[in-house]
């Protein structure tokens, strides 16, 4: 949900009637994973999506409908090999969603949703959105927000014949469940509360997490440098660039950047922040920038480390950071050169290579063509570094 979270932010402000469909669960091949929602306000107009166009019809009337009854429901669309033309995902996969009615006048849930927009929106203050997704009677739908600190908003409520002590440990779990994804940046489904507990009936959980993005440092104010900030931005980085030279770090050739930084690039890595979904993007093409600055990212935990240059310069490159001290293991790390091989020549080319090896290191993916190969089409990342989006993903 928090994938459309700045359109539903103004939808709370505006005090629209909505209900949101969300996929709490996804089995096989799908073209969206958990956290995706669609969202149709009582005028009919939606945002989002929950399948890419397979489902999204079916998808819409179960929004109006739960706008009109309030009831919150959980329903699964699959292909159907009887019937070909059925409602459901050609792509073979199951897709779960959750579908919950949001009305204005709604005091439990609308205001903690609204807040978990609202900071998904402002795209300040870490938060995670912890929503039941199957459990006793009653809870379907309810949620909390999240905070980095443990402290949450809202309730779960609890079960026919819960105490309020009770409660508040469904609520505790839940918050510790949420807390602990939170930290790690991930949006994924928990279960709390197994049978013989206070909590009674386990309860299923779609932690949604909200996290600053991911940051795609550029080293190199070149022309291809400008290219790749524009294919970072579209991917969700915030994109730094960053070179000694004023003349060419200069903030009007990169309109697109967040931040443009006028410092040697080593010296700057040693100072800002970095995590595991950061990728370094070194594009110098000069032994006195490169070979500092990747002496000191091959042995940091970022999710990516490219270098642009030809064999002969990688070749020379891997010589100079063998006598600084690098190792085998660190100097497998290196993406040198940079980027897949896709016959790349301008620079919007080589940005769309580069991102290319970007998105395959971060997913898991092999990077050779769909075309004959017996490859998963959508990964689970499991082979990548922590992840986003995604993000909230």
């Amino acid at each position: 949900m928090l994938d459309i979270a700045a359109e539903l932010h103004r939808w709370c402000r505006e005090g629209r009637d909505f209900a949101v469909a969300t996929v709490v669960a996804v089995h096989g091949s799908a073209p969206r994973q958990p956290g995706a929602a669609l969202a149709v306000d009582a005028d009919g107009t939606a945002i989002g999506s929950v399948s890419g166009g397979c489902v999204e019809g079916a998808v819409y009337e179960l929004c109006q409908e739960a706008l009109t009854t309030g009831e919150t429901v959980r329903t699964r669309f699959g292909y159907s090999d009887e019937d070909a033309f059925a409602v459901g995902l050609t792509c073979g996969g199951v897709i779960e969603v959750l579908v919950t009615p949001v009305p204005a006048a709604d005091t439990v849930l609308r205001p903690v949703l609204a807040a978990a927009v609202r900071s998904a929106a402002d795209g300040g203050a870490a938060v995670a959105l912890a929503r039941v997704t199957d459990g006793p009677d009653g809870l379907l739908g309810r949620a909390l927000l999240v905070r980095p600190d443990g402290t949450y908003e809202g309730t779960l409520g609890g079960p026919e014949g819960a105490t309020a002590a009770d409660r508040a440990a469904l609520d505790r779990g839940a918050a510790g469940q949420a807390r602990a994804l939170l930290d790690a940046g991930r949006t994924a489904s928990v279960v709390i509360g197994a049978e013989g507990s206070r909590c009674g009936r386990p309860v299923t959980l779609l932690v949604e997490s909200s996290v600053a993005p991911p940051r795609m440092i550029v080293f190199g104010a070149i022309d291809f440098a400008s290219a790749l900030v524009r294919i970072g931005k579209f991917l969700g980085y915030h994109v730094t660039v960053c070179d000694a030279r004023p003349v060419f770090a200069a903030a009007h050739r990169f309109p697109e950047a967040d931040e443009v930084v006028v410092d040697w690039p080593h010296r700057y890595l040693e100072t800002t922040g970095v995590d595991t979904r950061t990728v370094l993007c070194v594009l110098t093409h000069d032994a006195k920038f490169d070979v500092p600055l990747l002496e000191r990212a091959l042995r940091m935990p970022v999710g990516y480390v490219g270098a642009m240059g030809s064999r002969r310069t990688h070749r020379d490159r891997l010589r100079r950071l063998r006598e600084v001290g690098l190792g085998e293991p660190e100097l497998a790390r290196l993406r040198s050169p940079i980027g897949l091989d896709l016959g790349a020549h301008t620079p919007e080319e080589t940005a769309l290579s580069i991102a290319g090896e970007i998105v395959a290191s971060r997913r898991g993916g092999s990077g050779v063509p769909l075309t004959g190969a017996h490859t998963p089409i959508h990964h689970d990342g499991s082979r990548a570094s922590a992840d986003p989006i995604g993000s909230v993903a």
